[in-house]
């Protein structure tokens, strides 16, 4: 299969490099230009793992005015909710008949891609899987190969011969897929995961392995947990995990997956880059009120963490 790969940042390094690997044909469009500079100069991207066998991986990169090709199977949208708009627009020109993928963090990309794609085309997912841009033209894998999972479905929640088509693919780069048809139910599940560890190790500056440690995780987690799934239950939307399923994803990735990781948003915050807690626990405060229910400790936690944005130099 060909893919487009649009924002070749940690994680859509870690999906293109992997389906390359796996024998697919990838391009990578990036519109951050020292990134952009840094692959063209080397002639392709280093990559480590776990810190180790730092190599030079080969990739095709575009800026997005200067990719015109338009045969892809899947374009591959991996940026941060506040980048999407912006990327759209200057992709626009060769988006016309491919599929539409994404493993997005957060909520609110999907509205937005649907202005591009048909419905039909659409499929989202979710990664339990940690990757850390150290720098241009550097990328970690965090976890030995194989670890980590991820969960995609069709908007139409109608798999068709191209998404199982994508399974395989998915299976053969070793990133564990399982097809659901239950969209926003998988979403929403990665949204709850990330409301408690990203935004609480960002806050305090912690891996998750530390939080997991201290002695009321569990009781932090299942707060943020409930209120989240009280505001989906209100909402009409059926997670693909139970509470107590979700309480234990949070535990286990963070004590086995990956304990020594720090979450994404805080590599943004701690490189001065906006965060996206208002596209996570900002999200189901927003989706709450809707509903006429008040997510109050969701609401707390994200203006805590838009508080740590606006003092953090002051604190350095």
């Amino acid at each position: 299969m060909k893919f487009t790969v649009v924002g070749a940042g940690a994680m859509g390094l870690r999906f293109g490099v992997l389906l390359q690997e796996a024998g697919n044909e990838v391009d990578f469009v990036e519109g951050w230009q020292p990134h952009y500079d840094k692959m063209k100069e080397q002639g392709g991207v280093y990559v480590t793992r776990e810190h180790k066998n730092k190599h030079l991986v080969p990739v095709n990169v575009y800026t997005p005015e200067e990719y015109t090709a338009t045969d892809a199977d899947f374009v591959f949208f991996e940026l941060k909710q506040m980048q999407l708009d912006e990327m759209l627009k200057r992709c626009a020109h060769f988006l016309k008949d491919q599929y539409c993928l994404t493993a997005m963090n957060g909520m609110g990309h999907v509205e937005k891609l649907l202005k591009y794609f048909p419905k039909e085309k659409l499929v989202a997912g979710t990664a339990l899987v940690a990757t850390i841009l150290t720098g241009p033209g550097e990328v970690e894998f965090v976890g030995e190969p194989g670890m980590g999972t991820t969960n995609w479905a069709n908007y139409t929640e109608k798999p068709d011969e191209k998404t199982h088509e994508l399974m395989a693919e998915m299976k053969k780069a070793n990133f564990n897929p399982s097809l659901k048809t239950n969209f926003l139910g998988t979403l929403m599940a990665k949204v709850v995961f990330n409301s408690v560890v990203n935004t609480l190790c960002t806050m305090f500056e912690i891996t998750m392995g530390q939080y997991a440690s201290f002695e009321k995780a569990d009781d932090l987690s299942r707060q943020l947990i409930d209120e989240a799934y009280d505001v989906c239950e209100r909402a009409g939307v059926q997670l693909v995990s139970t509470r107590a399923e979700e309480l234990e994803s949070v535990d286990y990735v963070s004590k086995v997956g990956n304990p020594n990781h720090y979450p994404s948003m805080y590599q943004d915050m701690s490189h001065n880059r906006p965060v996206e807690v208002d596209y996570i626990n900002g999200y189901f405060v927003k989706l709450g009120r809707k509903y006429h229910y008040e997510a109050k400790t969701h609401a707390f936690v994200t203006n805590l963490v838009h508080l740590a944005e606006a003092t953090r130099d002051a604190r350095k």
